[in-house]
């Protein structure tokens, strides 16, 4: 008994003393990992990754890429510096590249190290869709969501250890099954959820971030609906997903947009 309370009372310390506040939320994170040592893990993975993959250069579409990267990148400059934090960008390296590669996505590692897939490109349609999937992308890099994911995860092992404890007198038959009830639990009640709320301030904060960029927040209602169309229906049920359902953020999305046309109207952009 007294190893599970000296356990969870190291628990506790360590999620309270864990934590930082995010300027554009305003939110408290989970921060168990400092920035300092996940960007430049990050910035490693992604120069390997381009060096296994084929990266366009020169191209209209891959230009494309770049300049509507560094309009959403620039918005993002803009909006911290109005909220009182012009240097929380200062250890980013910002790069924009096009992989030529079907699959339907775009990423943005820690730090601001973005790839989109030509596969996404006819289904972004013009500059807007475009800005759409990076402003969504660069959101989730300034929300420090990698940060967050990984600190879940430790929580998560921290929790395996903890019960661990808690059930080692008991049975091996037990001890397996409470493990295997903790391993489905954590990931149905709390990765999961924690997944799906991440990709939903992404669309929050993106949208915020093309809007100030000059690019409608009205163009992400057709991109989500030209998404949803393209996934013909194989998405699985929202609760068992890492991601929203393409009818939740379209929902959603419709309800931000006069938020972020306000928020764009405070640095003179203004939509017909």
């Amino acid at each position: 008994m007294k190893r599970v309370i000296a356990f969870s009372t190291f628990s506790f310390l360590l999620f309270t003393m864990g934590c930082a506040t995010n300027p554009l939320t305003g939110k408290s994170t989970l921060a168990l990992v400092d920035n300092s040592s996940i960007f430049p893990s990050a910035f490693q993975q992604y120069e390997a990754f381009l060096k296994e993959n084929k990266v366009l250069t020169g191209t209209a579409d891959a230009k494309r890429v770049e300049t509507v990267g560094i309009k959403i990148k620039d918005a993002a400059q803009k909006w911290l510096t109005a909220v009182g934090k012009p240097n929380y960008l200062k250890d980013y390296q910002w790069e924009y590249k096009l992989v030529e590669d079907k699959a339907v996505n775009a990423w943005c590692m820690p730090g601001g190290k973005i790839v989109v897939y030509t596969g996404i490109l006819p289904i972004a349609k013009d500059d807007a869709g475009l800005a759409t999937v990076m402003g969504h992308e660069v959101a989730h890099a300034l929300l420090n969501h990698g940060q967050q994911r990984m600190s879940a995860g430790m929580l998560q092992q921290v929790g395996a250890v903890g019960l661990g404890a808690a059930t080692g007198n008991s049975s091996t038959e037990t001890q397996q099954l409470a493990m295997t009830a903790y391993g489905a639990g954590s990931q149905m009640f709390g990765m999961l959820p924690f997944s799906r709320n991440h990709e939903s301030e992404a669309d929050k904060i993106g949208l915020i971030l093309m809007a100030i960029a000059g690019y409608n927040p009205e163009a992400s209602i057709p991109f989500w609906q030209r998404m949803g169309g393209a996934s013909g229906g194989q998405a699985p049920p929202e609760f068992m997903s890492t991601h929203p359902s393409h009818n939740t953020r379209v929902s959603n999305l419709t309800k931000w947009i006069p938020e972020a046309k306000a928020e764009a109207a405070k640095y003179g952009v203004t939509f017909k």
